[in-house]
């Protein structure tokens, strides 16, 4: 095996979803952990709180993961403390490809979903391995992604409800599931609203 093979067939994969709803944005994965072939954790989580309106969902090798979540999150917390007033989604977006785009010579392996709350206007971006920044409205990352977003494109609408939102979040992750193998045992929600954010999870 080529090392470009043994590279791909080591990344780990996963079913990642960020989706724009009327009042807020839903950002969930599911909490299947897997290196290779091997299954090593059917509770681990993706989904990442990084201020008060604003996450990060991802997929990729989940110390990687924790590592880009701790530094924004750390980040915010100097934002809102220097200038009385919380990161901005689209701040936080940036903060974050910047962490990306500095990495880029020993990558963070790690595809990210970032969203919450700008001014009661939800927003959500996508950011690659080397920091590309894109906005959008809906967006799955990960080896079940072209799974969930054949199911996103054919079901979603602007100003959905929160309900029918997450519905459709979770059709979207249990389709990729039942064909993904490196998916599965459950779902991480964050669901931001301007009131805050909550967290839920379901495990199957």
């Amino acid at each position: 095996m080529s090392d470009e093979a043994q590279a791909r067939f080591y990344i780990p994969g996963a079913t990642t979803i960020g989706l724009v709803f009327s009042d807020g944005v839903i950002l969930a994965s599911e909490k299947r952990v897997t290196y290779g072939s091997m299954i090593m954790s059917k509770t681990g989580k993706k989904v990442f709180r990084i201020a008060d309106q604003v996450g990060a969902a991802c997929a990729g090798l989940v110390s990687d993961m924790q590592i880009l979540a701790r530094e924004v999150e750390a980040q915010a917390k100097l934002f809102a403390f220097e200038t009385k007033r919380p990161m901005p989604v689209k701040a936080a977006a940036k903060v974050m490809s910047n962490v990306l785009f500095n990495r880029r010579m020993l990558p963070l392996i790690t595809q990210t979903i970032v969203g919450g709350m700008d001014d009661d206007v939800p927003a959500l971006y996508v950011l690659d391995v080397l920091g590309s920044l894109l906005p959008d409205t809906y967006a799955a990352v990960g080896s079940g992604a072209q799974i969930a977003t054949g199911v996103l494109e054919e079901e979603y609408k602007d100003n959905m409800s929160q309900q029918d939102a997450r519905a459709l979040v979770l059709r979207a992750i249990k389709s990729a599931i039942r064909r993904d193998a490196m998916s599965g045992d459950g779902v991480d929600f964050l669901i931001i609203t301007k009131e805050g954010i909550k967290e839920e999870n379901i495990n199957f």
